[in-house]
């Protein structure tokens, strides 16, 4: 049998001295499109002057995306520079543990999240999206930013579900502090070179506050929890992690529910936000989509709200959602570290090689999307899905560290859009809207829509 041929990654032309550092500080997403675009689905990409230079590998292709997240997963650990600031910044929870901690953090939550378990949120949730279009018709909001108002339904629907009635002090503190929290960790993920936190820089100082207060908000509220007692009908996430035990695993102790409480605050909010709030105003900006996605939710819900059972009746609101999520994947880049030398796609990789998979550009490759900027949601029927390699799409990740909260953010994402269109049509203001990666996918401007009260 023939041996595949080994080649070197072409490396990103950048300057001399500092390589590809000014381009990704300024435009990393853009970096990476031209990565491909210039060098193809595997490019070593270098950054930062001599002695300190950084060397990533960026992939991709559908089949090395799948290669490093799922068939060759165990080579390919969350040991980079960024997912260690996430660790200090977050803890050690699902995102960002491994290894046996995993394995034990898994076990005790997969029961949290079955089917079952989450079809039950949906009460929560529609009554949130409720709130949330009778304020913009008390208030008279005639123009919205949609990104904006989707994180703040996000956040409220998360920490519902996650806190039960202790809602308004998390929501408070969550938008105070993540941004700032966020900001630390991306320009510390990607330089360089760092200080260390326990400088009293005044960088340091700032963050340390926000962690604070992130840190005492979710132990007042584990605390209270606890002095109250479990009553038995409490069905909310924080009394089922607490609850949670097993003879193998046992239970998860003040600091580790402290990290998973966080995790689900930022993973549980800014991904569906993002898919919820882009999927709007991509909707504004095509009349015709919005037209049969109104029809659709006319049709299938006749006035009343959706309930769990309704997602598979409204196919083309979740094939706008997953449109939305090629477009915009609220995990733009996905990093890892190789354990061992490999190939991908009959390139060499490196032990101890820094690897990047990316959402943004496997979502855009001319191999599996044709005309891909395009806005179309027919790419998602089931003829269409069939047709592309299974990581053609991934805005969930994949293999063993997928996301377990899946099932969660798409029930939450098709509700949402399904409720708010009930009751709104969109008319874009802002036609294009800039994003900057940060750990999610952030909208650097405003994505404001003009509101067209609907009768139903």
């Amino acid at each position: 049998m023939a041996t595949e041929a080994v080649t070197e990654a072409p490396v990103l032309t950048g300057l001399p001295v500092l390589g590809s550092m000014f381009d990704l500080k300024n435009d990393s997403l853009g970096t990476f499109l031209r990565a491909r675009r210039d060098h193809g689905d595997v490019v070593r990409i270098s950054a930062g002057p001599p002695g300190v230079r950084a060397h990533v590998y960026a992939v991709f292709s559908a089949e090395g995306a799948q290669q490093v997240l799922a068939g060759e997963s165990a080579n390919f650990r969350k040991d980079n520079a960024f997912y260690q600031e996430i660790r200090d910044s977050f803890g050690n929870g699902l995102l960002t543990s491994q290894d046996d901690d995993y394995l034990r953090q898994r076990r005790l939550v997969q029961p949290l999240f079955t089917k079952r378990r989450v079809d039950g949120y949906a009460d929560a949730i529609a009554a949130e999206v409720a709130t949330l279009t009778t304020e913009w018709e008390k208030a008279g909001h005639t123009t919205v930013d949609v990104l904006h108002e989707s994180t703040r339904l996000a956040l409220r629907a998360v920490a519902r579900i996650l806190f039960g009635t202790d809602v308004d002090s998390a929501v408070e503190v969550v938008e105070r502090c993540f941004p700032g929290v966020g900001s630390y960790v991306l320009r510390r993920g990607y330089s360089p070179v760092t200080l260390p936190r326990e400088w009293p820089t005044p960088g340091n100082r700032r963050a340390a506050a926000l962690h604070r207060a992130l840190y005492e908000e979710c132990d007042r509220i584990i605390a209270a929890r606890k002095a109250a007692g479990r009553t038995g009908t409490d069905d909310d996430l924080l009394s089922l992690l607490m609850a949670a035990e097993s003879a193998e695993d046992g239970v998860f102790s003040a600091t580790e529910l402290r990290e998973q409480v966080l995790v689900f605050l930022l993973a549980g909010h800014e991904t569906t936000a993002t898919s919820i709030g882009f999927a709007l105003h991509l909707l504004a900006r095509h009349p015709e989509a919005q037209r049969r996605a109104h029809e659709e939710v006319d049709r299938v819900l006749a006035g009343r709200a959706p309930g769990a059972s309704d997602l598979d009746a409204l196919p083309y609101v979740t094939r706008v959602l997953k449109e939305a999520m090629r477009l915009f994947p609220a995990a733009p880049v996905i990093g890892r570290r190789a354990v061992a030398a490999t190939t991908i796609g009959g390139v060499a990789v490196p032990a101890g090689a820094d690897v990047i998979v990316a959402p943004w550009v496997t979502h855009r490759h001319p191999a599996y999307w044709e005309d891909a900027e395009r806005f179309d949601p027919d790419r998602f029927t089931p003829e269409a899905e069939a047709g592309r390699p299974r990581y053609a799409w991934f805005p969930f990740g994949g293999g063993p560290r997928a996301c377990i909260g899946q099932h969660f953010s798409m029930l939450e994402s098709v509700t949402a859009l399904a409720m708010i269109l009930q009751r709104h049509g969109f008319e874009a203001v802002d036609e294009e809207v800039p994003v900057a990666p940060a750990i999610t996918l952030q909208a650097a401007g405003p994505a404001r829509c003009r509101l067209v009260p609907r009768e139903f």
